[in-house]
């Protein structure tokens, strides 16, 4: 039975409501509705135009509308009368094909006619930086190799409670944080669950993090390679298939299969190394996150960043890691990924590796930053966004399973974009060819 989010206010006391939705490009988009007209929205939605944010719409299109899904209801632990709802976008009485959350609710259905369910869980890193972006905030974060260095963690204990505290209170069972590779660098975990209950806590989470660095005088960024010689921020995502018969079982679990997963895991594999360098396009979405995959060495001595369409055991330098029995670790994504765009192409992928039984080829235990070249066979993720856009517009499956709509949609956005960022001169350009 839907919740009543009339009745749920009085009962909370929430006095308003953020009707929101993540765009193309992964901004989170809201309007502030008090609780005395949630009833209407409830109904009809919050009209926006999409043309004013990242979709393919023009000023001539009619208003968007956003429909709450009470399922999705955060109430704000720092400001309990605010709920947060995350909305399917309606226009004309359809839904919006190109809507992120539309089409991982889509995938996931397509998934489902096929008897399974994906579940996972994300490890979001980011940085606390200046609140100009100028560098990190503590200047005492200075160790070449401070990964998990407890007195730089404790230094910001007041900001990483304060998030940690609200995810328990919100029953996301979060278990621990720590600090990351890179100075200044933080990552925080919570459990695993369905594709649109992580995708919504996952985009809920950027926005907290932010908010309440913000509320701390601080600045928090996701950005795939904020600086250059630190490790960049990844966002693994840890995946298992779930049976949605009458055994509801983890499809990729089998405990005499090589290394505890199925044939089902590996064809899944397979379907990621067959759709790897398209993967790159939804997963590393901006100019910037091709810095964070194609990287040089770190100040650390590495960039915990994937180079090539791989796959291995547990072994942190391939794009995918397989760390237990019953469940693979995808390193390819950053912190650009949008929380609904990811788990859908990652889903895609994969259900096409299941249906075409794909071979994912020889598990390379091996440290690809060091042997990765002796490989042969081995392709390499792409070296820019150009390429991977082009990589996925060539990938006819994935734009169907996607919809047509949303890949010429994205598609002509970020190209967009990529051509915006070729027109800026660099310092590096004028360094190396003002006397050519």
């Amino acid at each position: 039975m839907t919740k009543n989010l009339e009745k749920v206010a009085k009962d909370r006391g929430i006095e308003y409501f953020l009707i929101s939705f993540v765009d193309l490009f992964g901004t989170m988009r809201a309007k502030l509705v008090p609780a005395s007209a949630i009833a209407g929205m409830q109904k009809a939605g919050a009209g926006f135009a999409g043309f004013a944010t990242w979709l393919d719409m023009t000023p001539a299109d009619p208003d968007m509308f956003a429909v709450p899904d009470p399922d999705s209801l955060i109430q704000l632990p720092w400001k309990p009368e605010v709920a947060w709802v995350a909305s399917d976008l309606v226009m004309d009485g359809k839904a919006v094909g190109q809507a992120p959350r539309a089409i991982l609710k889509r995938v996931a259905a397509a998934a489902a006619d096929a008897g399974f369910e994906m579940k996972h869980g994300v490890e979001c890193e980011y940085f606390i930086i200046t609140p100009d972006g100028s560098g990190i905030a503590d200047d005492s974060d200075t160790q070449s190799k401070p990964c998990y260095d407890q007195a730089a963690l404790m230094r910001r204990y007041d900001l990483v409670r304060e998030i940690c505290d609200s995810m328990l209170a919100l029953g996301w069972g979060a278990y621990q944080n720590d600090h990351e590779d890179a100075n200044g660098q933080f990552e925080m975990n919570w459990d695993y669950d369905t594709a649109l209950k992580t995708a919504d806590r996952h985009a809920f989470f950027k926005y907290m993090v932010k908010t309440l660095a913000e509320k701390h005088g601080l600045r928090a960024t996701f950005m795939p390679k904020p600086f250059a010689s630190l490790t960049g921020n990844g966002c693994h995502v840890h995946i298992s298939l779930w049976d949605k018969g009458r055994k509801k079982a983890n499809a990729f679990h089998d405990a005499k299969g090589e290394l505890g997963l199925s044939d089902t895991a590996y064809h899944f594999i397979g379907g990621l190394i067959h759709n790897g360098e398209a993967l790159a396009a939804i997963t590393n979405p901006t100019v910037n996150s091709y810095k964070r995959i194609n990287a040089p060495p770190t100040r650390s001595g590495a960039t915990w960043s994937p180079n090539s369409i791989t796959y291995a055991g547990n072994n942190r330098t391939h794009m995918i890691r397989i760390p237990d029995p019953g469940r693979i670790e995808f390193r390819l994504a950053d912190g650009a990924a949008n929380p609904y765009l990811m788990p859908a192409v990652i889903l895609a992928a994969g259900i096409d590796g299941i249906q075409n039984t794909r071979n994912p080829g020889k598990r390379l235990d091996i440290n690809m930053y060091t042997e990765g070249n002796t490989v042969k066979g081995a392709n390499k993720l792409p070296l820019n966004l150009l390429d991977a856009l082009r990589s996925f517009e060539a990938n006819k499956g994935l734009c169907t399973a996607l919809g047509e709509e949303f890949a010429k949609a994205f598609v002509k956005l970020k190209t967009a974009e990529w051509n915006d960022y070729s027109r800026h001169l660099t310092v590096w350009e004028r360094q190396n060819t003002l006397d050519c």
